[in-house]
């Protein structure tokens, strides 16, 4: 039932973006990937046990949820977003945290994917130098999830075509989150990503979007 209502929640999402249920899928898998080869790293061993990866596996379709609240001429505006457009367009993050925790407070009790998906869904934009949103968190206060989820979601966005923008080959991919080692991303994830980079492509490759 856990399984179902994630995904019913995350495909409403899913409806109203550019981006498609293939698009949830791959995510999710590169998250697990991720988590999988950082399980044994000494930063994170700890934290990444079984029951944790599969926790994250589970959460991460909702990372963005909250889209669902993002008007229509914003969400699915063709060309670049004006910086108002913008800033309501960064909203969909404290829009997703607060749509779980609302759901997790009527519930009147915690649940743990409902923690890990209310870190995803308002931290995936964080940047690890801080110039991320909605908080401007820098380092190791962006929780382990959205460390993870924002480099899954990034590759997943330049592998992917767009109606503003062309797909990138998977090396171009691969360049770009390299580049952004220490600045948007961890450097421990990004480094994770790159022994892993092959079955980020397989995963890509195993869930194209349909034409």
């Amino acid at each position: 039932i856990q399984d179902v209502t994630i995904m019913a929640m995350a495909s409403l999402a899913e409806t109203r973006d550019n981006e498609t249920g293939a698009h949830i899928r791959r995510t999710q898998l590169y998250v697990r990937r991720l988590a999988e080869q950082l399980k044994t790293h000494p930063r994170f061993a700890g934290y990444l046990s079984e029951r944790t990866i599969e926790l994250l596996y589970k959460s991460a379709p909702l990372h963005d949820i909250g889209k669902v609240g993002i008007p229509d001429n914003i969400l699915l505006k063709p060309g670049r977003l004006t910086p108002e457009e913008f800033e309501v367009m960064k909203s969909h993050t404290t829009l997703g945290h607060t749509a779980i925790a609302e759901a997790e407070q009527r519930l009147g009790m915690k649940v743990d994917f409902l923690s890990l998906a209310k870190e995803i869904a308002l931290s995936h934009q964080e940047k690890w130098d801080g110039s991320g949103y909605p908080q401007a968190l820098a380092g190791e206060a962006i929780p382990l999830s959205a460390r993870l989820m924002a480099l899954a979601d990034v590759y997943d966005a330049l592998i992917s075509k767009r109606v503003y923008k062309p797909a990138l080959p998977h090396a171009e991919a691969v360049r770009i989150l390299q580049e952004g080692r220490g600045k948007h991303f961890d450097p421990d994830v990004v480094d994770a990503f790159l022994v892993v980079a092959e079955d980020f492509r397989t995963i890509a490759e195993t869930h194209r979007d349909e034409d």
